[in-house]
């Protein structure tokens, strides 16, 4: 497509998100009470997991993001710099692993938000929150709310993304006033040393490390909407430090917190934060606590739903400007000035996957291949994405643009943040392979990793080659 043609397209787009429209976009999309409960039911080890994690990935990913973000402030994000960097093959593939990853993903995050919402009703949500129909239901709910307001524009969705930043941080600071107030005064249940929050390498550490790192991921996603931010060469770097900072606190403190309330043996590795809050809350005789955590959480999990619909689907969109997908991708609704088609075919792709998810018994097995599947796709934009701050360093651009926020250190800097970057999440995609202590087969397990993420990637290419026979031909 004519690059006139492509700006006059993107111009459309309203700029609807402020400083603190991203910084609570970023908090929604990134921060996740189910990986806090996830790393509470690892042990107190995840705690120094968390540690290394941030250190070595999410500063590293925080400072490549800005640089890339101020460099090329448009529609697209990861996909835009990969093909910057590589070319309009590698960067169609960068896109679609990033775009086609939420198959695997939006059932997991879905599941996890309606058994959260469960315990809105007090301590009995409990069991509520095991009831499949009641998790479907919700899940579908959820979503049909994210993907409505999402297509009816920014201006309407966004306050859907604030409201998740919002509603998913609160509840974690209850979690930790709660947890602080209760160690202080009867001690923790579970007894902390350095010795038993250093890493211990065995099967389920292995495996759950890669979660660790995913869980630090999300900040790059409000980059692919650069059209409609507001200054986003200021804009996008401020929010990604705010809400960094943010949400590094808050995964590490609340780790601590859900331990010091309930033993990692019996906390439940989606839900397992409420479960807390709720034990927290009838020690102190404050039982509304639990309910008001639950209620805020929910809102905070349809914000975390509406954050990644929108961010993801501009994806395919810019994709489907450049032709390498249906031009239906592409198009901005008349009225809203939204990618509608692009948002409401991530929509029903995400809608039929979690029907699909329900046909067998939801089992941890299940949920733990969802969530590796989602990671190892996810990473490899991420692969790009860290190549290419390598790659572009060389550009005279750079230093000559005068908004780049630029990774400190110069070309050493550079070479120091996306080598980091890349060996972690190299080794994140490795370790997704491995199965987790309790897995029945783990033979199976792998082969059905391997056979999806090499299925989803062959889809990818064919639509990339039927593309580029069919895209007209440059000005």
């Amino acid at each position: 497509m004519n690059p006139a043609t492509v700006t006059e397209t993107q111009s459309q787009l309203r700029k609807a998100m402020g400083f603190w429209d991203v910084l609570l976009f970023n908090i929604a999309t990134v921060l996740g009470p189910r990986w806090i409960a996830a790393a509470g039911h690892n042990g107190p080890s995840s705690i120094s997991l968390w540690v290394i994690a941030a250190v070595f990935f999410f500063v590293p990913g925080a400072l490549v993001i800005n640089e890339l973000s101020s460099r090329f402030p448009v529609e697209g994000g990861l996909y835009v710099w990969s093909r910057e960097a590589f070319g309009d093959f590698h960067g169609f593939i960068a896109g679609w692993t990033y775009w086609i990853y939420t198959v695997f993903y939006f059932p997991g995050l879905l599941l996890a938000s309606a058994s959260m919402s469960a315990y809105i009703i007090g301590p009995g949500g409990s069991s509520l929150a095991q009831d499949r129909a009641f998790q479907l239901w919700v899940s579908l709910g959820l979503l049909f709310v994210a993907v409505a307001l999402n297509i009816v524009g920014l201006n309407i969705g966004k306050w859907l993304q604030n409201a998740g930043g919002v509603g998913t941080y609160i509840p974690l600071l209850i979690l930790i006033a709660v947890a602080a107030i209760l160690a202080v005064h009867h001690g923790s249940v579970t007894h902390f040393t350095v010795r038993n929050m250093l890493p211990s390498w065995n099967w389920n550490t292995v495996n759950f490390w890669s979660q660790i790192a995913f869980a630090f991921t999300g900040l790059e996603l409000v980059s692919a909407m650069s059209e409609e931010v507001r200054d986003p060469r200021r804009t996008l770097p401020r929010a990604v430090y705010g809400a960094g900072a943010m949400i590094a606190f808050i995964y590490i403190a609340g780790t601590f917190a859900v331990l010091a309330l309930v033993p990692a043996g019996a906390l439940d590795p989606q839900s397992g934060v409420f479960h807390a809050i709720t034990v927290g809350s009838v020690a102190l005789r404050i039982g509304f606590l639990g309910i008001l955590a639950a209620l805020l959480v929910t809102v905070g999990n349809a914000g975390g739903v509406g954050s990644t619909v929108a961010g993801i689907a501009r994806v395919p969109f810019v994709v489907g400007i450049d032709r390498y997908l249906p031009a239906a991708f592409g198009r901005i609704h008349p009225r809203w000035k939204t990618p509608w088609v692009s948002i409401l075919v991530q929509g029903g792709l995400s809608g039929a996957i979690l029907l699909i998810s329900q046909v067998n018994d939801t089992t941890r097995g299940a949920y733990q291949f969802l969530i590796d599947a989602a990671i190892i796709l996810y990473f490899i934009p991420f692969l790009y994405m860290f190549a290419a701050v390598i790659r572009l360093a060389g550009r005279s651009d750079r230093a000559a643009n005068p908004h780049a926020i630029l990774v400190p250190g110069g070309r050493m800097g550079v070479w120091i943040c996306g080598g980091l970057g890349f060996l972690v999440v190299l080794i994140g995609i490795a370790v997704s392979l491995i199965p987790p202590g309790d897995s029945s087969s783990k033979l199976g397990f792998e082969l059905k990793l391997v056979i999806g993420t090499l299925v989803s990637i062959l889809l990818g290419l064919l639509l990339y080659w039927r593309g580029a026979r069919t895209k007209p031909a440059g000005p």
